[in-house]
């Protein structure tokens, strides 16, 4: 099995989908893996580092790509890029099946299988292939981070000849893997931090972590059999909305990670909850890319409302280019040498598997996911 990596070409993605350790750990399985000229470069790994892993260097991607039984990628590719790939082959990436329906049609009509990485199941066995929560980890870090750079105050209390300072009040909405890390890190550098979550469940990780969880009486609410949040009624989310308006006006900086797999991110900071801050406060939008938890927000631009700025996050994780590619890579490796047949050299879609099962969404010209079946019936 031909293993092909082109450089990503998404404005600027920093990001590289195989680093060179990656590489060296399944050409010792027997993959022949070949990248394209460049591609490590974003990330400072040279052509030179792939070679001595034990990756060929090609000048000829087109050529490569046509000829390629599998293609590992980090950013989902353009219709044109898959129309060039043969039939039969595999395609390993973010795919963004649920918005982008014509690159779904044309893997399909391509006949081109289709590994996607937004849909490793969440289990225990798949920890090690979950992309979105080894980037999701990163995005809530450099919300953190983002934030203190923009904020009109230091995080942390100061006790100075001066005077006293207080620490900033940080407000985290959705305890997920994003909002964990988010909580962590202003933890680490002093804040005062608070978290709220419509799943009660997570109340006790919050405060592991040394941050206050704001409770809300919602009713009856939970979550999915793979952790994510189940959509709030409209009454549910009024009355959080009531509530979390008091936190909102006390906080220096508010994070919100609050998202639905699968459909569009729900609003839940209004322009008047923002309004109601001090200006000079920060609020950033995790789920920007996806609809946006906040009024007025916009991906990857920063709003002024009221002296208070609206971040809209925009791959955060490309921020840290490096780390979100070592991350990233080792997801794709060890699902790669979870499916590795030995015999055969390539790498099994053995669909009784529950992992293969849940992410092989295109197998043979078909569409084989029935989350994606239902979601499109819905349109």
């Amino acid at each position: 099995m031909l293993i092909y990596v082109p450089k990503e070409t998404w404005p600027g993605e920093r990001r590289v989908p195989l680093v060179p350790d990656t590489v060296a750990k399944l050409a010792k399985k027997g993959a022949e893996i070949t990248v394209e000229a460049g591609m490590g470069a974003p990330c400072g790994f040279t052509d030179e580092a792939y070679e001595k892993a034990g990756a060929k260097v090609t000048q000829d991607g087109p050529g490569t790509l046509a000829a390629a039984d599998a293609v590992l990628r980090l950013r989902k590719p353009s219709p044109e890029f898959v129309k060039a790939m043969k039939p039969g082959s595999l395609l390993v990436s973010y795919l963004e099946p649920f918005t982008d329906a014509d690159l779904l049609d044309t893997i399909i009509a391509a006949k081109v299988d289709a590994i996607c990485m937004e849909m490793i199941p969440r289990t225990t066995l798949a920890q090690k292939m979950d992309a979105l929560s080894s980037q999701a980890n990163l995005a809530g870090y450099v919300a953190v981070m983002a934030a203190a750079n923009k904020l009109s105050q230091v995080l942390p209390m100061m006790m100075t000849p001066a005077g006293t300072l207080k620490p900033a009040r940080v407000f985290i909405i959705g305890v997920g893997v994003a909002g964990l890390q988010a909580i962590a890190t202003a933890k680490r550098l002093g804040a005062r931090v608070e978290a709220f979550d419509t799943r009660p469940v997570v109340e006790e990780q919050v405060q592991s972590l040394g941050a206050k969880f704001v409770k809300i009486d919602l009713g009856e609410t939970g979550q999915t059999k793979d952790g994510y949040a189940v959509e709030l009624t409209e009454e549910q989310r009024e009355r959080q909305k009531e509530a979390m308006a008091k936190v909102i006006a006390q906080s220096d900086i508010v994070i919100t990670t609050a998202q639905v797999f699968g459909r569009k991110a729900p609003v839940i900071v209004t322009r008047a909850m923002v309004e109601s801050m001090r200006p000079g406060s920060v609020v950033v939008d995790l789920a920007a890319e996806t609809g946006g938890n906040v009024e007025g927000s916009q991906p990857g631009a920063e709003v002024d409302i009221n002296g208070v700025t609206v971040m809209g996050a925009e791959n955060f994780p490309g921020r840290v280019p490096v780390h979100a590619s070592q991350m990233y890579s080792a997801n794709v490796g060890n699902l790669v040498e979870h499916f590795w047949d030995k015999d055969a050299g390539a790498v099994k879609l053995n669909t009784d598997d529950e992992i293969m099962n849940g992410c092989l969404i295109v197998r043979d010209g078909e569409l084989r996911s029935e989350l994606l079946k239902k979601a499109r019936a819905a349109k």
